[in-house]
């Protein structure tokens, strides 16, 4: 997928874009980010646009009343579509294998492979996916070759927790941040891509903190129970459920965006901010339960909760807390 066809994160495709038209894309580049909002998929299209047979401009000037920024991949030629399918000689992908780490043998593989000149396009490009995955050793392989990469590899090395990568990696990358997406911007992606009706892909957006893959994983939960109260209530179901951490964070989110509506019914700010603005008529039938105070009590009492997770809690501790708590 080119660039035009990733949600958010503008400023970055801009970046990369006028880059690739300046010949100054930097040899070695970190993609850091929260999980699920797109890295891998700007990793791909910045392939495509490295080999693309014939560049177009980004954006389309025909299309937006700005001029071109930079160049990026049509989309629609041989070495784009080989590259989309991963079938493409120099696109390398290192992905964590059974044991969950990157090992030492898969980092050489693809060093040895970068040093050749392409074989089938113009600049080979080597993605680390969950790069802090890779144990030290593997890490230590790298050094050199990001210090001084070949001339026609770019490597990109992808992961939501930069800091577990060594110090020496980090300073040898340049790094491009990703934020976490607008709800409403998840909530597109989730009823264009996935073919998920509107209300269902709002609630997992509102859900997500941001990261589609985390919206996908959670639109079949019941996270997205259509009823507020039940899912208010469902709280105190969570330590029978024996939530994992991962799914007792999106249960937590679902609550506190939830909760915040309820807040901002309140005060009668902007109701265009709801975040659930399809359950406004269930959220006001709640406002006589959850007064005022309750209710920041209780956006409270989630904040802390998904504070504890962030910082390794142990789920059924957070959960028990949160029962007595909520």
């Amino acid at each position: 997928m080119p660039f035009r066809g990733i949600t958010g994160h503008q400023p970055l495709l801009e970046l990369l874009a006028r880059a690739i038209a300046r010949g100054t894309l930097p040899p070695s580049l970190i993609f850091a980010g929260p999980a699920g909002v797109g890295k891998r998929m700007t990793a791909t299209a910045l392939a495509q646009a490295l080999n693309c047979e014939r560049r177009v401009d980004y954006p389309d000037a025909s299309v937006l009343d700005a001029g071109p920024v930079g160049k990026e991949a049509c989309g629609v030629c041989a070495s784009c579509k080989r590259i989309a399918r991963g079938v493409h000689a120099d696109i390398l992908v290192i992905e964590p294998g059974d044991s969950g780490s990157i090992k030492v043998d898969q980092v050489r593989e693809a060093i040895d492979r970068a040093a050749y000149r392409p074989f089938e396009g113009k600049r080979r490009l080597v993605v680390v996916d969950e790069a802090d995955a890779m144990i030290p050793e593997a890490q230590n392989a790298l050094l050199k070759t990001l210090e001084e990469p070949p001339p026609s590899s770019v490597f990109v090395l992808i992961t939501s927790r930069p800091d577990v990568l060594l110090p020496t990696v980090r300073s040898r990358c340049q790094r491009l941040r990703f934020g976490p997406l607008a709800p409403a911007d998840v909530a597109a992606v989730l009823m264009r891509d996935h073919a998920i009706d509107a209300a269902a892909a709002h609630a997992a957006a509102a859900a997500s903190d941001g990261s589609i893959g985390r919206a996908l994983e959670s639109s079949g939960d019941d996270v997205n129970e259509s009823d507020p109260r039940r899912r208010l209530d469902g709280a105190r179901a969570l330590v029978a459920g024996g939530a994992d951490r991962d799914g007792l964070s999106r249960r937590l989110l679902a609550l506190a965006s939830l909760i915040r509506d309820l807040g901002l019914l309140h005060s009668r700010a902007d109701e265009r901010a709801l975040a659930n603005a399809d359950l406004k008529p269930r959220l006001q039938g709640l406002l006589r339960s959850y007064d005022g105070d309750r209710t920041l009590r209780a956006f409270a009492t989630v904040d802390r909760a998904l504070w504890a997770l962030d910082r390794n809690a142990s789920p059924k501790i957070v959960a028990d807390w949160l029962a007595l708590n909520i």
